[in-house]
């Protein structure tokens, strides 16, 4: 490279243009109004967890270089970009919901309220349901300047309200003086979104916010409403574990969860028509610095648009074809007597994830099974997962289930799921000190009939979680195997999982903090050494994110040395597309109905074609702090199976951009035939596994 640096993109203001992809969904009007309204809500889901994670991140550093007289320019001047650009998307956000979703909305005759002016057909039912279902449950508080007043809890609406107390004689020199009161929507007991009567074939809906606004005179007798807004604080949810030991860690992190709720400001959200004397009151009673404030809509908390009723029905929404049926599978009862004699790939949501259950199941009822062990990293709630393992162990099965607490917003959920696995007699083990463990594992040991071989092995490696809800809505991939190489490697991880020493190498799982990294590297050498000997060295990787510098400078310098590398990468990617050390190398993102989440990495290697599946992306942390997997995919067809899936992908013409040097979203729309990947990979797999 010579003086000339290699260029990154920033981690966080990537993720925001990955975001921002996500909103131009709710742009395509070729999508069913509700998908498009979940769009909306996904992506003010995704922006909440980012400032409750990452943006907290930026005011800790300030606040620690402000306590070390330190620097604090480089995360101010993060910080004022995250909020600059969430600022212009949330102008956007807005304009599709205001201008875009409410005017379909009403084509199809749903009237959504956007004013707590009633009309007269309504105003006797909104009074009353205010004053039997709402009226009762709020607790209004009066803000005081230098006084005790109410805590802003996380994530939640609160109205501010402007009062002036009504004078029975008013003169003209009577200067006007405001008291401030405060009000938490009570949203555990009543819903977001209130259904009106209906009139003239027309349905309406109006926001619980409007409901209360229309009545605020109920709720302060003897004052004159002035004004009333909608805030909200974001705080900071992060916290670290890194370097704790074993030691009552399920406690400590229970602890470290609850005070989430009490964290420090990382975002003000306020609507930006609020008049500055208001807002600047607010800022001096709660204490809120200008890098916190983010000005936003009249409504706020739009995630809550997932719940929007839907009053005419499925004709306004996307239908997801059913799950297809895998023959291999289908042929034979018995899916551990399936996997004797061969590998099965699985591919969700394209196809059920029933086969992993009854994998499970199988083995909790199969009498010649002895062990069963699994990594848990984010449970469903009430899963049949457990449900299968916990039926293993009253069956006298010895089950073990590695169970990743740290695994964010799912720790009490795993915590709780973990108590009842051990109620059951299932051996837990808890978090690795210093590390998050992210491979998804399943593993059972059978008594065989062979009498070389009195044991067999048997497993399922996947790419995603062993969680079937999200199994519906993202699209991953899984191997059912007996390979004894795979097994042997398998077990060597969990012995490393329940403290034992590291004896055998691994032969052909790639496992973080032990060969992932160096054969990753190998892998990309090799096909730098191709390139530049006149053959040809071609490298996709499909991933969530691309973060890792080493990784990235690596792959720069494989596009230097002339290697044709396609990404496909849905969220973060920090590498920078179209300069002179990466003109070989095109960022393409997919989004669509199914949240992309599979890990894929192909080495064209002079034609020999190496395929893996992993759990992990290339993030610092994935590759240095977590417990990981990759596999080889070793079946000839079933390795053609995944490169044409990659083909397809790279072919979308209609979900698919490119991300430009500039980190916009540039839309692969072209004159070839229609491709939308998702789409096309259905019909791909229920034509090549018809049964």
């Amino acid at each position: 490279m010579g003086d000339k640096p290699y260029t990154y993109f920033k981690r966080d203001i990537s993720w925001l243009s990955f975001n921002y992809r996500v909103l131009l969904e709710a742009r395509d009007e070729r999508l069913p109004v509700y998908e498009r309204i979940k769009f909306l809500s996904i992506y003010s889901s995704n922006l909440e967890e980012f400032y409750k994670v990452r943006v907290s991140g930026y005011h800790s550093s300030l606040l620690k270089s402000i306590r070390r007289d330190e620097p604090v320019e480089e995360a101010l001047n993060t910080l004022v970009q995250i909020n600059n650009e969430v600022t212009v998307q949330e102008k956007e956000y807005y304009h599709i919901f205001n201008d875009m979703i409410l005017p379909e909305l009403r084509k199809n005759h749903i009237i959504l309220y956007q004013t707590h002016e009633v009309e007269p057909f309504h105003q006797a039912f909104v009074e009353k349901y205010f004053n039997e279902e709402v009226f009762p449950y709020l607790q209004p508080m009066i803000i005081q300047i230098d006084d005790i007043h109410s805590f802003i809890q996380d994530g939640r609406i609160y109205q501010v309200i402007s009062l002036q107390k009504k004078k029975k004689k008013k003169t003209a020199g009577d200067k006007p003086h405001l008291t401030y009161a405060i009000m938490k929507i009570p949203y555990t007991r009543v819903p977001r979104f209130i259904e009106l009567p209906t009139l003239g074939g027309n349905y309406y809906i109006m926001f619980i916010d409007d409901v209360i606004k229309a009545n605020l005179k109920n709720v302060f007798p003897g004052y004159d409403i002035m004004d009333c807004y909608s805030i909200k604080i974001s705080r900071d949810a992060d916290f670290s574990l890194e370097n704790e030991d074993q030691k009552d860690i399920a406690e400590r992190i229970l602890r470290k969860v609850r005070k989430r709720k009490i964290g420090a400001v990382t975002r003000f959200q306020y609507d930006r028509d609020m008049p500055d004397y208001f807002l600047d009151y607010l800022c001096e009673a709660y204490e809120i610095e200008q890098e916190e404030l983010l000005p936003s809509g009249r409504y706020l908390n739009l995630s809550d648009l997932a719940q929007l009723p839907n009053p005419v029905g499925n004709s306004l929404k996307q239908t997801l074809p059913a799950p297809l049926r895998v023959p291999e599978l289908e042929t034979d009862t018995s899916v551990l007597r399936v996997l004797r004699k061969q590998d099965v790939l699985l591919n969700f949501p394209y196809q059920s994830f029933d086969y992993l259950l009854r994998f499970l199941m199988q083995a909790a009822f199969d009498p010649k099974v002895l062990e069963i062990k699994v990594t848990q990293y984010r449970v469903a709630e009430n899963s049949a997962v457990i449900n299968s393992l916990i039926s293993a162990a009253k069956n006298g099965k010895k089950v073990t289930v590695f169970v990743e607490l740290k695994a964010r917003f799912d720790e009490e959920n795993n915590y709780f799921s973990s108590e009842l696995m051990q109620q059951a007699g299932i051996k837990i083990i808890y978090s690795l000190p210093g590390l998050k463990v992210h491979a998804k594992l399943a593993y059972v040991r059978k008594r065989s009939n062979d009498a070389d071989e009195p044991l067999k092995g048997y497993a399922y490696l996947g790419t995603g979680n062993f969680n079937e809800k999200t199994a519906r809505i993202y699209s991953d991939e899984g191997l059912l195997t007996s390979n004894k190489a795979f097994i042997r490697d398998i077990d060597e991880i969990f012995r490393v999982l329940e403290g034992k020493p590291y004896v055998h190498p691994f032969k052909h799982l790639l496992v973080a903090q032990f060969n992932m990294v160096p054969d990753i590297h190998k892998m990309i050498e090799r096909e730098i050494k191709h390139a530049k000997s006149g053959g040809l060295g071609y490298i996709i990787l499909k991933m969530n994110s691309l973060e890792d510098r080493d990784m990235i400078d690596a792959l720069y310098r494989a596009s230097e040395a002339g290697v044709k590398i396609d990404l496909i990468i849905r969220g973060i990617c920090c590498l920078v597309p179209n300069q002179p050390y990466s003109k070989n190398i095109t960022i393409t993102r997919i989004v669509d109905a199914y949240l992309e989440h599979s890990r894929v990495w192909y080495f064209f290697n002079e034609g020999e074609e190496d395929v893996y599946l992993a759990s992990a992306d290339w993030m610092e942390r994935n590759l240095h702090r977590r417990i990981e997997a990759a596999f080889p995919i070793l079946s000839i067809p079933l390795k053609q199976q995944i490169i044409d899936i990659l083909k397809i992908q790279l072919a979308d013409n209609q979900s698919a951009v490119w991300v430009n040097e500039k980190q916009e979203n540039v839309f692969k729309h072209n004159d070839k035939p229609p491709v939308r990947a998702q789409q096309s990979i259905y019909e791909y797999l229920k034509k090549a596994t018809s049964i």
